[in-house]
């Protein structure tokens, strides 16, 4: 998904164009996760890049997407521009000697 999102469209809420661009990009992401692992492959991952536009666009992860369209909103950007690719995604294996947090604190003084 490669899309440059307006802003300022004549007869539109700002805020509703907002919630659309993030509802397009959440859609598109569910569609790509649900399609059929090929096999070898753990998951489906994104490459992600952001800017105001094509050729300002900078790779950032996907968790912090959501997070920059506010940050562009509240700086008043007229538009912004979004590319989501989809790629295979493989789980390493967890070092040896490291244990993962299990939430308990079971370490009482």
């Amino acid at each position: 998904m490669r899309k440059t999102f307006l802003l300022n469209l004549e007869g539109k809420n700002r805020d509703r164009l907002v919630e659309a661009s993030k509802h397009d990009i959440r859609k598109y992401v569910k569609r790509e996760r649900s399609r059929a692992l090929p096999a070898g492959v753990d998951f489906w991952d994104f490459d992600c890049k952001f800017g105001s536009n094509e050729s300002a666009s900078a790779v950032v992860h996907f968790a912090t997407l959501m997070t920059l369209i506010d940050t562009a909103v509240q700086e008043g950007a007229e538009q912004f521009y979004v590319e989501v690719v989809t790629k295979h995604g493989h789980r390493s294996a967890r070092p040896q000697g490291t244990q993962a947090d299990s939430g308990d604190d079971t370490d009482f003084e």
